[in-house]
């Protein structure tokens, strides 16, 4: 943990990391705010189910338009616009509830759509404000850690709220993106942040070959995660017991908090595209023993298990999207990371529904151990794209304001490691 409060005392990194998690909180909120309060106002489940997730594939629509938006212009505006525009939707559909419906369904997706891209944001301003390549592989560990904690605490503050309305929840969700969004426009490095010049095409970030199966990869991965989510309530009913969705939820997140954690406390040896393909393998291999779905105690454990290696995954995944992005495009770049997971992700749920009707609740879980090794062979397959080219690479000091009295001559900050 000593690295970790040696990483928490440099300028701006724990303003930045708090701010971010705090206006990412409707991540792990909008959904179960939504459902909550189409079926307060008389909604089936279908209905609330479906405007569910209408939000969460527009939020996964928007975010790679805001960052290549944000690449252009800078973050304090696209952030704060944005961040008003998606409590503007929530605030409109705690008005309108279900009824009617087009109103509804434009509401959920301006909501999902104009989620603010501070994931991508944070990420891509850690080159910039941390002093090595040892602190941003840590930033970027507990980045990915912290956010198991995310769709934990957000999910809990959806509840209490909607103890005093539903309506009360969705406006909490949007204001609190605005929060969050704020503490991060308002500190020095957003503000100085300019993305590089990039190449006038359509594909931004798309055109690097490396990037496409990194995505492709994650996106696997999110079926895993997907598939997970839906699985545990499966087994839960099975089980006959209630709270054994939540807790196995939890124990995935507890395992992920602690192997991102441990992975982000030292710096690994070798090249992030030659461990990748090991973090995988062993993501995978966690997701395996779930088919046997046993006992709550036994199951308890192994669903801690198969998170370990989940936060590993994604920080070392940030890594290579920092140097396999093209210039000009890395919050764009971190933006698609955040869309394919979310994506696979709503596919692995559908996915789990159809291996339960299948074979049962193994079945459910077989879709999480088959997204696991159909990432792994992604990866493995474009082995040879995923090593970024040979670049040098000059020493950068740490973000500092323009005025300060033992500073450089004030200039505008690239934030890029790579030429």
């Amino acid at each position: 943990m000593r690295a970790y409060g040696e990483f928490l005392r440099l300028p701006h990194a724990a303003r930045l990391l708090g701010g971010t998690l705090l206006g990412r909180l409707p991540n792990g909120m909008g959904m179960l705010a939504v459902v909550l309060h189409i079926r307060a106002e008389g909604g089936g489940y279908p209905l609330a189910g479906a405007l569910g997730g209408v939000l969460g594939l527009a939020m996964a629509a928007g975010q790679p338009v805001l960052g290549r938006t944000m690449d252009r212009l800078g973050q304090p505006r696209v952030l704060l616009l944005s961040a008003l525009a998606s409590a503007a939707g929530f605030t409109l559909l705690a008005a309108v509830g279900a009824d009617p419906l087009p109103v509804a369904i434009a509401a959920v997706v301006l909501a999902g759509f104009a989620t603010p891209p501070l994931e991508a944001g944070l990420r891509a301003l850690w080159p910039a404000v941390l002093p090595g390549p040892g602190q941003v592989q840590a930033a970027y560990a507990l980045d990915a850690a912290a956010q198991e904690i995310l769709f934990t605490v957000g999910p809990l503050i959806v509840v209490a709220a909607a103890a005093v309305s539903t309506e009360t929840a969705l406006i909490l969700t949007g204001l609190l993106g605005i929060a969050g969004t704020l503490v991060i426009i308002t500190s020095g490095p957003s503000r100085d942040w300019v993305g590089e010049p990039r190449a006038a095409d359509w594909a931004g970030p798309l055109r690097s070959p490396g990037l496409r199966v990194l995505l492709l990869g994650l996106t696997f991965a999110g079926v895993a995660l997907g598939v997970y989510a839906v699985a545990v309530v499966a087994y839960a009913e099975r089980m006959h017991n209630d709270l054994a969705s939540g807790l196995l939820l939890a124990s995935m997140a507890a395992g992920a908090l602690l192997g991102g954690l441990v992975y982000g406390a030292r710096v690994w040896p070798g090249e992030a595209h030659r461990r990748l393909p090991w973090l995988l393998g062993a993501l995978a291999a966690g997701y395996v023993p779930l088919v046997w779905a046993p006992g709550l105690p036994l199951m308890t454990v192994l669903a801690f298990v198969s998170g370990v290696f989940l936060a590993p995954v994604l920080a070392c995944s940030f890594s290579l999207v920092d140097r396999l992005a093209p210039s000009g495009t890395v919050t764009e770049a971190f933006a698609w990371v955040v869309a394919a997971v979310g994506a696979g992700s709503a596919l692995g749920s559908a996915v789990s529904g159809i291996g339960q009707d299948m074979a049962g609740v193994p079945g459910a879980f077989a879709g999480a151990a088959a997204g696991g090794v159909l990432a792994l062979l992604a990866c493995l397959l474009g082995a040879r794209t995923l090593r970024p080219a040979v670049r040098e690479q000059p020493v950068r000091p740490a973000y500092e304001p323009a005025g300060g009295a033992q500073e450089r001559p004030a200039r505008r900050r690239r934030v890029r490691s790579r030429t």
